[in-house]
């Protein structure tokens, strides 16, 4: 379901890093982070460590929505490939989407990528589920 700009994700570390949420359903999570002197290398590029973080957000929210009543979730592993660099001032934009969605895990493929669609980043995470 498509919603307005959810600019609290319920995930105070999300929040701190300024990530928006431009989308969220079962299928697809959509955001949106505005690249801030804070982010940034002492070369205002994105750091590495923000990139992952945006990712993990993204498809954290992505299984959560595909939990069963009484779970949460939490990042059991990541691989980011950084292809391309952001600039301070500049936003980028992340579209995570489910690879498997099981009784235990689910694995969230997220492309962080410039306003005109260059590839910036692709993040692949596994998101375990733990009952209640």
């Amino acid at each position: 379901m498509s919603e307005a700009v959810l600019t609290d994700t319920g995930m105070p570390f999300a929040n701190l890093m300024g990530v928006e949420i431009l989308e969220r359903s079962r299928d697809r999570v959509r955001g949106r982070l505005r690249v801030r002197p804070e982010l940034c290398t002492a070369g205002g590029i994105l750091h590495g460590g923000a990139y992952m973080a945006f990712a993990d957000a993204l498809g954290a929210i992505g299984g959560f929505l595909n939990l069963p009543p009484g779970a949460r979730t939490t990042t059991l592993e990541s691989k980011t490939n950084f292809l391309g660099a952001a600039r301070e001032g500049e936003e980028v934009f992340g579209e995570a989407t489910p690879l498997h969605l099981g009784r235990r895990s689910s694995v969230w493929q997220t492309r962080i990528t410039a306003p005109e669609g260059r590839l910036l980043a692709l993040v692949v995470q596994t998101q375990m589920t733990v009952e209640a």
